[in-house]
């Protein structure tokens, strides 16, 4: 399977240096985006269940307990499995104040370091307990509490360890870019120049 290669910046566009990548980060990277892409369109229906829910109880003047649960249900999964999305694009919330004062050099460092020795671990015992969790609630056959709720609540609570495994992967693969530049392995992946059309 070929894989297109990442386009390199016009040369008179001054950015802010960034990581390099790999095979291995890209396609990675490639696949959490376009998955991140796909799943951001669970907003529209997050948006519709809520409008539906508000004409239903404030013009209908009849609530709907499973209205209110799916909104929160819809609102949680969306947001739980589209954050790896955000490491991706490196689009996260960052001291960039004290960030941007610091080297490349030193911010690889810093994030090789975060990543392996305290995020991959917790997210590695948070995926483990919340695989544990949904399991439970599949098994019980749990439903809402509320008497006309909805039913088959593991279906939420197995978004947990999807979105937390789905960050752990995005997080490996920024580790991986981290090494690149640090080390020189896994080897970069070289840019593809843009067709110059004039």
């Amino acid at each position: 399977m070929s894989i297109p290669l990442p386009d390199a910046p016009p040369d008179d566009t001054p950015l802010r240096p960034e990581l390099p990548t790999n095979r291995v980060s890209h396609v990675i990277d490639t696949a959490i985006a376009v998955l991140g892409k796909l799943l951001s369109w669970l907003w529209l229906v997050t948006l519709a269940v809520v409008l539906t829910n508000v004409f239903s109880r404030f013009i209908l003047g009849r609530g709907s307990i499973a209205l209110e649960e799916l909104s929160w249900h819809f609102f949680g999964a969306t947001m739980i499995l589209t954050l790896a999305y955000a490491v991706v694009t490196d689009d996260h919330v960052r001291v960039d104040v004290l960030r941007d004062k610091f080297s490349l050099r030193f911010q690889a460092w810093v994030e090789l370091l975060c990543i392996v020795l305290l995020v991959l671990p917790v997210l590695y015992f948070m995926v483990d307990g919340l695989t544990e969790y949904a399991q439970r609630s599949f098994a019980r056959g749990e439903r809402s509490q509320a008497p006309s709720g909805l039913p088959y609540r593991f279906i939420i609570k197995s978004t947990l360890p999807i979105g937390m495994a789905l960050i752990a992967i995005a997080l490996s693969s920024r580790a991986l870019r981290c090494c690149t530049y640090l080390f020189g392995f896994p080897r970069q992946l070289p840019l593809r120049r843009p067709v110059d059309h004039r």
